[in-house]
């Protein structure tokens, strides 16, 4: 019932979790029944884990989209895949392991799989950089998205990264250039694609890879130009837990803020606690979105496809500005 790593708002809950733990690993014939004090406590937490949920601010959105338990894009393949075929490589400079691709089935549907995967142990994270992919990972991400194309296969993007890699290779091999590619080519594709924010949608990072006809975010995940730590350091000079509050709150990062702005379509919900209290649920409402969205688009015409999506972005910050009538001066008739 605990949960390793407890955000700071979580900690009220630590103490009943603990409880319900210990009556669950006591063992059954050695103690009498605590089946109504066990239930009482199960209450109490889902009302105060409610209760807690309810109000979170932005920069506590960001935590929870950080949480170390949360669900990764290799956990839903498991979750979400009857089938996954790796493929790897962007045919120019080497394999980057913080974008995955490869062909799937979610329910009797084929489709491309893409998303970033920041890594779970301390070898893993090193390797995939954090999920801060480099230049050959959006090129083997491109790559792979035409391979789709070709075969009539739709495409389905999952984000994941605070940013693309910002180091001296990555710039060498051109990553600002890789990432503006992505951008104009997967406009131009001509099958469906869709994508999801699991966790953090930072900046031009996560765009390279969610130009979309559909794009959704996770509850609790966040979506923004730069994260809140950035946005500190430039406007205040420091990165500190104030900064980064009024930052997150004056980023609009929130998946409601995204939907009011009009940058997202639509939000899954999460189990109650976020997606690392019950990944298995997260993935099926995830994949009831993915099935309904390629449905959908499987009735427009693919060559219409690119159309709109260029439409659909191209929309985006629109503003009506209206011109007043200047002020006369009072002391004429």
């Amino acid at each position: 019932m605990s949960i390793p790593y407890p955000l700071e708002f979580e900690k009220p809950l630590a103490e009943i979790e603990s409880k319900i733990d210990a009556i669950g690993a006591a063992p059954s014939d050695s103690v009498p029944s605590f089946d109504k004090e066990l239930g009482e406590l199960r209450r109490t937490h889902a009302k105060m884990l409610k209760k807690i949920y309810a109000n979170l601010s932005p920069w506590d959105t960001v935590r929870v989209a950080r949480h170390p338990r949360r669900p990764q894009f290799r956990d839903y393949v498991g979750l979400l895949c009857k089938e996954f075929t790796e493929l790897h490589g962007d045919r120019r400079f080497r394999d980057d392991p913080a974008i995955v691709t490869g062909f799937a089935r979610i329910g009797s549907t084929k489709c491309l799989l893409v998303g970033h995967h920041k890594g779970r142990d301390t070898e893993e994270k090193l390797a995939c950089h954090f999920g801060c992919a480099h230049p050959e990972g959006y090129r083997k991400a491109l790559a792979k998205m035409q391979l789709a194309e070709k075969f009539g296969l739709p495409i389905v993007t999952f984000v994941d990264t605070p940013g693309a890699y910002p180091g001296l290779g990555a710039e060498e091999r051109g990553q600002a250039e890789a990432i503006a590619v992505n951008l104009r080519e997967m406009a131009r594709l001509e099958t469906p694609i869709v994508s999801i924010v699991i966790g953090e949608g930072g900046s031009g990072g996560a765009l390279g890879i969610a130009v979309a006809d559909r794009v959704a975010m996770l509850e609790h995940a966040w979506y923004s130009v730069i994260s809140p730590e950035g946005c500190a350091a430039i406007l205040w000079k420091e990165a500190n837990a104030k900064t980064n509050d009024e930052a997150a709150r004056a980023l609009n990062l929130t998946a409601k803020d995204n939907l009011k702005l009009g940058i997202i379509d639509d939000i899954i919900k999460e189990p109650l606690g976020g997606a690392h209290r019950d990944p298995r649920a997260t993935a099926e409402a995830m994949e009831k979105w993915i099935l309904e969205q390629l449905g959908s688009l499987k009735r427009t015409k693919r060559s219409n496809l690119p159309k709109k999506r260029y439409a659909r972005f191209r929309a985006m910050g629109e503003f009506a500005e209206i011109d007043e009538e200047p002020a006369g001066d009072p002391s004429e008739p």
